[in-house]
């Protein structure tokens, strides 16, 4: 039952991944799309894409918390204990970010629209990079098991830590940049799909030369993931490498539907190709699933909670992309905001 419930939980971690990794990684292209002028038409681009489901890909970030601290309680305070800086931080990048997003849109005047603005774009990278540090301050068994804290700092201010990180941030650029292409492109705008096209293609190869160099750093700071990774993990690693590159591929050749499906998959793989590496630990060489479990009688109601999960939550998270994606959704009035009057223009 421990590993069921755990597959669960590394299910909803996978779907955050793709689902939060793409809205956070919308955010980053906004950063440095440029100035009010230079960057309106790529901003309006992304509150098209984002603005009817960026707070419904947040479900699992919370489904996330509430599973490893009912089903694994010693490890979640382990985790929570030693890594309250990066988690405090991501938590209130996430508040930043969602009320930035939502104050730009009815914001009259243009300095007003900025700061909100640079409130949402700035938080959009600093949260996944946060939650990087945590995913490789565990990785690395920087995590003491038991429910105690372990150190405060270098726990997730060290070179795994930075290497996810920074991982986290380029690939949900790149993940991002594919969807907004594939976004533009089917709303037939030229100049937008070409614009996400191109950075599509140099996240890619920011991706790569960030995983070259993480293979050195894994193999020095975190030798059990390194490990992991070049044996029981590596067919998933080789499909996630493979999936990369039919993506860029895709991108390439202008064939944007599928490359969404393919980028897609190489970032789900990335992440599977974590779990299989660090299993059977929760916490790499001192807790094992098993181990860490909470009783039977809570494990049998947190998966009956999950298959409600799936059968009553699911199908309307499903339904609110397919009419996003089918334009059947009310826009978010970014052109009339635009067309406003600003009171502080002079």
């Amino acid at each position: 039952m421990s590993s069921v419930i755990a597959a669960v939980l590394f299910a909803s971690v996978l779907a955050y991944g793709l689902f939060g990794g793409a809205d956070f990684g919308a955010g980053f292209w906004d950063l440095i799309a440029g100035g009010a002028r230079t960057g309106e038409h790529p901003r309006a681009v992304i509150d098209r894409a984002i603005g009817p489901v960026w707070e419904a890909n947040h479900v699992w970030l919370i489904f996330c918390f509430v599973l490893l601290w009912t089903a694994f309680p010693e490890v979640y305070a382990s985790i929570t204990l030693t890594l309250f800086v990066p988690l405090t931080l991501a938590a209130l990048g996430i508040v930043l970010r969602g009320s930035g997003f939502a104050f730009r849109k009815v914001m009259l005047r243009t300095r007003d629209r900025r700061r909100f603005g640079a409130a949402f774009a700035v938080s959009s990278v600093l949260v996944p990079y946060f939650f990087g540090t945590v995913a490789g301050a565990v990785a690395t068994g920087r995590v003491p098991p038991g429910g105690e804290a372990g150190d405060p700092v270098h726990s997730w201010i060290n070179p795994t830590s930075t290497l996810g990180g920074v991982l986290a941030v380029v690939v949900a650029a790149y993940l991002a940049s594919v969807y907004l292409g594939a976004d533009a492109d089917r709303l037939g705008d030229a100049e937008m799909t070409a614009y996400f096209r191109l950075r599509a293609m140099i996240a890619a190869i920011v991706v790569g030369v960030v995983v070259a160099v993480g293979i050195a750093v894994l193999h020095a700071d975190a030798p059990y993931l390194f490990d992991g990774l070049t044996s029981r993990a590596l067919p998933v690693v080789i499909v996630s490498a493979v999936l990369g590159g039919v993506s860029l591929l895709l991108v390439v050749r202008r064939r944007y539907r599928w490359a969404r499906w393919s980028a897609a998959g190489a970032v789900a793989t990335v992440v599977l190709a974590w779990g299989v590496a660090q299993s059977p630990y929760l916490l790499p060489e001192t807790v094992k699933v098993a181990d860490a479990a909470a009783p039977d009688g809570t494990l049998t109601a947190l998966l009956v909670a999950a298959i409600a999960v799936v059968v009553l939550v699911l199908p309307f998270l499903g339904l609110l992309y397919v009419l996003d994606q089918r334009d059947l959704l009310p826009e978010e009035s970014v052109q009339a905001r635009s067309a406003a009057p600003d009171p502080g223009a002079k």
